[in-house]
């Protein structure tokens, strides 16, 4: 792997890996961190190009991601986690259960999207536009060419059909808000296409790890001790 992750840790238990979402990095955990340490051995990682973890040269790709999340748990002698992923972490972490199911114990999906059909047009459409305008400045600019490549994570990625979701095998928690960037339909649909997945909704938007993190704590705690 070309790259070493920079990573919080916390705790003793058994593993529980936390992903963050898009341009953001483990800093987005701040309220489940300890919340969850009392119980688990937290691990909250920053995917590669972001917050303190280099790009490297490998492709920018949530399959890339996976491939690098493989690394880390090789790299730490862990053989089987929790995975908790928000956003383009959830997409991650459940392009990985596809691709490695014996190492995934429970899967908990926060704002999870197969494709960018998933998204609220409302929110998609400025993406769209401010991924094609970087786009045409990237070969002029470092700064435009890094929002090209996380932009182009929400227009291009992650392409996953519901059929794949019917190869994980890890007991499931698909979590999204009430008021979601997510499409309800498509949050419903990630659900139903996971073999006995739980859904919950909790109030709030896209960030309810963040904004309301005693309801969302509260339903991850109630559903990994289940």
């Amino acid at each position: 792997m070309d790259i070493r992750h920079f990573y919080l840790e916390k705790g003793a238990g058994e593993p529980l890996v936390l992903l963050h979402g898009n341009g953001a990095s483990s800093d987005y955990f701040s309220g489940q961190i300890d919340a969850f340490a009392g119980q688990y051995h937290v691990y909250a990682i920053d995917t590669r190009g972001h917050g303190r973890t280099p790009r490297g040269g490998m492709p920018f790709t949530i399959r890339q991601f996976a491939d690098d999340l493989l690394g880390f748990m090789d790299e730490h002698q862990i053989e089987k986690a929790h995975l908790l992923g928000f956003s383009d972490g959830a997409n991650i972490a459940m392009v990985f259960a596809i691709r490695h199911p014996e190492r995934v114990d429970r899967l908990i999906l926060n704002g999870a999207n197969l494709s960018a059909a998933g998204i609220k047009r409302s929110i998609q459409i400025p993406i769209e536009i401010g991924y094609r305008i970087a786009r045409c400045f990237s070969g002029k600019s470092e700064s435009a060419k890094r929002n090209a490549e996380m932009l182009g994570l929400m227009v291009n990625e992650p392409n996953v059909s519901p059929a794949e979701l019917a190869g994980i095998r890890a007991k499931t928690l698909v979590i999204a808000g009430t008021r979601d960037m997510i499409k309800e339909a498509h949050t419903r649909l990630i659900a139903d296409s996971i073999p006995d997945a739980r859904l919950v909704f909790v109030k709030g938007n896209h960030f309810i790890a963040n904004r309301n993190p005693l309801e969302f704590n509260r339903a991850v705690l109630d559903f990994l001790q289940c």
